[in-house]
């Protein structure tokens, strides 16, 4: 008999799990984490926190940032605006309230969250946790076709969504789905129905391996999949990177680009700040490049994003103009994270020459939640991702001749393992006996360990290109072009080739300034050379305005895997 028995009536999320023999190793003894058998993770961000620190700290931050481009000079910033912890808990037990009341949500059920990054919608997830619910996050940018699919996986029964995102699920057209819009003022919006309910809600009781969310990869190359995390996951992130790599301090102020539906951002801006007293600018300001307005703005000093939006800054910085400067002051920063995809050494010590701060990067996954292996500080190495994260295990491992998993020597490239507190569980999916192998999540990445441990991202594993027999690493090469002052962005792919069997192609975007034609392919091959062997430079150069990339600011690799000639000028030699 389980010895802690669900809190859920709606028992399908724990139904649709993988079998307990498919699941990963769960590291859940010191230095992980322990938890009580009975646990609430939103309890224990908002309720608990307000317990050990008080009621009256700023816990969201919204407003107040300068109009995007394109504004008009007469428009206004929108009021800026803060929630003390006691005013988000007073918020988030309303809704409570209306989810149990008014729209019928028992524990277990699925509930979409669906809108820009907002301290609404962010009051709304604790809301479904603290009900007993499973949150569903999913993009503001996701269309009809995609929440449909989404609703129809996970079984989605209600949702919540700002009513500037509800367009495309109203045309997703879900059957049965119950609907609360919130941020259109009206008599029917939820904010202004829960103004009326009572400010305080007992928190179900879940037990700690009750479903809290299901977070859904972003599908770029094909179905969807549904990652199911616990309630101790959800703490566990927060006990593990945050508090023992990031280390936040409870008077920091979070901000980062990573929308909610994205558990880098729902870690970043809404776990880990709540988790040690912290605040977090919660709102959108108009793209990476105007980052540098938003920290000036409300002196944000912890920051999560993307390497493309650290380049994007770097370029946005330099374009400054001495009228600016008080507009992009930086100084109130002391930590910057990157995810989502591979940091090149050369952003990172673009980064540190320009502001003097050491970028703490990291790979985390869907999957596993969030950040694995890291490090931060004096234990930073540039160009190599980190070590695990405590509580975590990594190592490096290849197939032998009877297809089992083993390890390789340091220095040697193979696919990364990774085990720790959180794992690896498709919502009835048949790909989890790939992600998951021997007890160990198989994440795809290509890595090498080197004799102190370090580990150092190669490609994706589908991401090597296999060019007349040598392997070529394409974020080796892109790494570097992008320390050629004429490179703003690249991509290196294989591309199909009938004499030998793929082409490295190179699909640049160019910084301003920068002519896109046959000069600046050599140049650009050139200084590949002078850095690589020869048959890493690639064969083709393809110009381009912008690469393509996901919502969550991934690169679309397979978009550009196109097997048709690639026009571009041809850098090949005889």
């Amino acid at each position: 008999m389980d010895p802690t028995p669900s809190a859920h009536v709606d028992t399908f999320a724990r139904d649709h799990l993988p079998p307990p023999e498919q699941w990963p190793v769960l590291l859940l003894d010191d230095p992980a984490p322990a938890y009580p058998a009975r646990l609430n993770c939103g309890a224990e961000l908002l309720d608990g926190t307000i317990e050990r620190l008080g009621a009256d700290r700023p816990a969201f931050h919204s407003g107040g940032l300068p109009p995007a481009p394109g504004a008009g000079p007469d428009r206004a910033p929108a009021p800026r605006r803060t929630w003390s912890y006691g005013e988000l808990r007073a918020t988030v037990d309303r809704l409570a309230h209306v989810l149990t009341g008014d729209l019928g949500v028992v524990p277990g059920n699925r509930v979409l969250l669906r809108g820009p990054t907002s301290p609404e919608l962010a009051a709304c997830w604790l809301a479904v946790m603290k009900a007993g619910a499973v949150a569903v996050t999913v993009l503001a940018a996701h269309r009809a076709g995609e929440l449909a699919t989404v609703c129809r996986l996970a079984r989605v029964s209600h949702a919540l969504c700002d009513v500037r995102s509800a367009d495309e699920l109203v045309k997703a057209d879900v059957p049965g789905l119950r609907t609360g819009l919130f941020g259109g003022g009206g008599p029917d919006d939820v904010l202004r129905v829960a103004a009326s309910r009572p400010d305080r809600f007992e928190a179900v009781p879940t037990a700690a391996d009750d479903v809290a969310l299901i977070a859904f990869t972003s599908g770029t190359t094909g179905r969807p999949k549904g990652c199911a995390h616990f309630h101790r996951d959800v703490l566990a992130i927060a006990d593990t990177f945050a508090a023992q790599v990031l280390r936040p301090h409870a008077d920091d102020v979070f901000a980062g680009t990573p929308p909610l539906g994205f558990t880098f951002g729902l870690g970043g801006l809404v776990v880990f700040p709540l988790r040690v007293g912290a605040s977090s600018l919660l709102d959108q300001w108009g793209g990476a490049a105007r980052t540098p307005e938003a920290i000036a703005a409300h002196r944000v000093s912890v920051l999560f994003t993307a390497p493309t939006a650290y380049r994007a800054m770097l370029a946005r910085l330099a374009a400054e103009h001495p009228g600016e400067a008080d507009a992009c002051d930086l100084s109130s920063l002391r930590r910057c994270v990157s995810a989502g995809e591979h940091l090149p050494a050369a952003t990172w010590e673009a980064w540190r020459e320009r502001t003097g701060l050491r970028i703490i990067d990291g790979i985390g996954a869907t999957e596993l939640l969030h950040i694995f292996l890291s490090a931060a500080d004096d234990a930073i190495r540039p160009g190599s991702t980190g070590v695990p994260v405590p509580g975590f295990q990594a190592r490096i491992v290849a197939p032998d001749a009877q297809g089992a998993l083993v390890p390789v020597p340091d220095g040697t490239p193979g696919l990364l393992a990774v085990r720790g507190p959180v794992g690896c569980r498709y919502l009835a999916d048949e790909r989890q006996r790939a992600y998951v192998r021997e007890g160990w999540n198989i994440t795809g990445d290509t890595y090498v360990r080197d004799a102190e441990g370090y580990f150092r991202f190669v490609a994706r594993a589908d991401d090597m290109i296999i060019s007349a027999g040598s392997n070529i690493s394409g974020p080796e090469v892109e790494e570097v072009l992008l320390g050629h002052p004429e490179v703003s962005e690249v991509a290196v792919v294989g591309c199909p080739d009938e004499h030998r069997g793929q082409l490295a192609v190179a699909h640049v975007v160019l910084a301003p300034g920068s002519t896109p034609d046959s000069g600046t392919a050599e140049r650009l091959a050139e200084h590949v050379r002078a850095e690589l062997a020869a048959y890493k430079c690639p064969r083709r150069f393809v110009f381009a305005s912008e690469l393509p990339r996901t919502p969550t600011g991934k690169l679309q690799r397979f978009r550009l895997r196109d097997p048709r000639p690639q026009e571009g000028p041809d850098t090949r030699r005889a």
